[in-house]
């Protein structure tokens, strides 16, 4: 079947929770055609360089530098609406020129045709809404569920049994009808027994949404730059060429090819990284989550509930 996989660009998690299943499909004889943007597509990219890759933009979405993210994400709102119409229609025409089998969305709400089998990928069913607006949790549930109810599948990348790692995310409210659990999607799946490289203390993975990934960079640079450990940061830029910096006991590098990254998590004694859930899945494949010092997003709702409930420390 020829395929086209549209990761969100949101972060890099929902285009490295994509690997497990272009492998899979590539595997199968399939032929995979990747839609992305921005660092999603540059990852992907170097993941398989042989695949043909669409550059088409989702949504225009920005942090806050502050603790607070309501109202930045209200003015994000109109982006994310505008970007899901304009996407649909996209798909729309690509459909009527060029022939595909079906299309797997991760989180980009327009990925959908009824010319096409579709797929949409999400561990986020509920919707944490901050303090104050709680109230709307249950009327953002439902409008969610009505986007996904107009794929033929929902994809949820968790465990069923007893929570999972997602929690209220994904086992709070019954399941639409087309939705099922397909477990845990991990680049790093079956690379929990390759050799450790222990030559770094503490790992830090840097991802996320401008410009809170460079304020969380900065800080760890602040943290660690008069201490005794070796620290290896990570900067979540597959876009950047792969040079290495040197800051005293820091060595920052803007990407890892995945065995290297895995290789390096399982070396560390301590791993800090954002408590986004495609992070939490790789610790979790990489069996090493009860080593991770996670740190949300400020103000991200979804982010901090991911803590609480995967959090050791």
């Amino acid at each position: 079947m020829k395929i086209l996989i549209c990761p969100l660009n949101w972060g890099l998690g929902h285009a490295t929770r994509c690997v497990p299943i272009i492998r899979k499909l590539m595997s199968e004889g399939h032929e995979p055609v990747v839609v992305a943007d921005g660092f999603p597509l540059a990852f992907l990219q170097q993941e398989f360089p042989s695949l043909r890759f669409i550059e088409f933009p989702s949504y225009a979405v920005y942090y806050a530098a502050g603790k607070s993210q309501v109202g930045v994400m209200l003015f994000n709102f109109p982006n994310i609406i505008a970007g899901t119409i304009r996407e649909h229609f996209w798909l729309r025409n690509l459909l009527q020129s060029e022939h595909f089998d079906q299309v797997i969305s991760d989180n980009r709400f327009g990925m959908w045709n009824k010319r096409v089998h579709s797929i949409y990928i999400t561990h986020q069913l509920m919707v944490k809404m901050p303090q104050g607006l709680k109230i709307l949790e249950p009327l953002v549930q439902r409008i969610h569920k009505a986007f996904i109810n107009r794929y033929d599948e929902c994809w949820i990348p968790d465990r069923e049994e007893g929570g999972g790692l997602s929690g209220d995310l994904a086992h709070q409210y019954p399941l639409p009808a087309n939705a099922k659990f397909i477990g845990v999607l991990s680049r790093f799946l079956g690379m929990e027994n390759i050799n450790p490289n222990s030559e770094f203390d503490v790992v830090a993975v840097i991802s996320g949404v401008e410009p809170q990934r460079t304020i969380f960079e900065t800080a760890l640079i602040e943290q660690y730059k008069s201490r005794t450990e070796k620290v290896l940061i990570v900067c979540g830029q597959p876009q950047t060429v792969k040079n290495e910096r040197k800051l005293g006991n820091i060595s920052l590098v803007a990407h890892l090819p995945d065995a290297e990254m895995a290789a390096v998590l399982l070396g560390a004694k301590k791993i800090i990284c954002r408590s986004g859930y495609s992070s939490i899945m790789d610790l979790e494949a990489l069996k090493c989550l009860h080593k991770a010092e996670l740190v949300p997003t400020p103000g991200q709702t979804e982010q901090e509930y991911l803590y609480s409930v995967n959090s050791y420390q």
